[in-house]
């Protein structure tokens, strides 16, 4: 009777231990996505305008929004504004910044690239909640309004899940 008891001890010993290395192992990837700040709006003509006052602001002020966070890379789009978006966040976590093309996007090679990983995105009113659904698999979020440079999406990935959030920082 006393060898059952300690087989039955050491197989459950077994599984709780392969259960912990299990959950030990999982990696957690969490992309913070968010749309450029206000950008300058008085020549129509110009396809790559700079960020306003209000904008370079904003930009500054996403740095206090993650201030308790710990970015290890940071995506933005090959344009002005969004650059200047990404730029504050990027020095205050020591990262460069990596560019993406949201039309030429290999999604499972960004997903290889950043897996466990904290991961801020800056694009555009159109890309990032089509980037956060692509992320996500799942037709979640409408396009931004063009008045609205307040969303902040997150999105965290583990072996099992995949959650997401949204929050409108004003």
């Amino acid at each position: 009777m006393k060898s059952l008891f300690f087989s039955l001890l050491f197989l459950l010993s077994f599984n709780i231990f392969a259960q912990e290395t299990l959950e030990k192992e999982q990696k957690v990837t969490t992309y913070y996505l968010i749309r450029h700040a206000e950008k300058d709006e008085s020549d129509k003509t110009n396809k790559d305008p700079h960020l306003t006052e209000e904008g370079e602001k904003r930009a500054e002020n996403w740095t206090t929004v993650f201030g308790d966070v710990k970015f290890d890379m940071v995506y933005s789009t090959n344009y002005n504004r969004t650059k200047e978006t990404a730029e504050p966040t990027a020095k205050a976590n020591n990262v460069d910044i990596t560019f993406y093309d949201p039309r030429n996007l290999k999604l499972e090679d960004l997903i290889k690239e950043t897996e466990g990983k904290t991961v801020l995105i800056v694009g555009h009113s159109n890309t990032t909640p089509m980037l956060t659904n692509a992320l996500l698999n799942e037709k979640k979020y409408n396009q931004i309004d063009e008045s609205n440079n307040a969303n902040l999406y997150i999105v965290t990935i583990t072996d099992y899940t995949k959650s997401s959030t949204l929050l409108k920082i004003e």
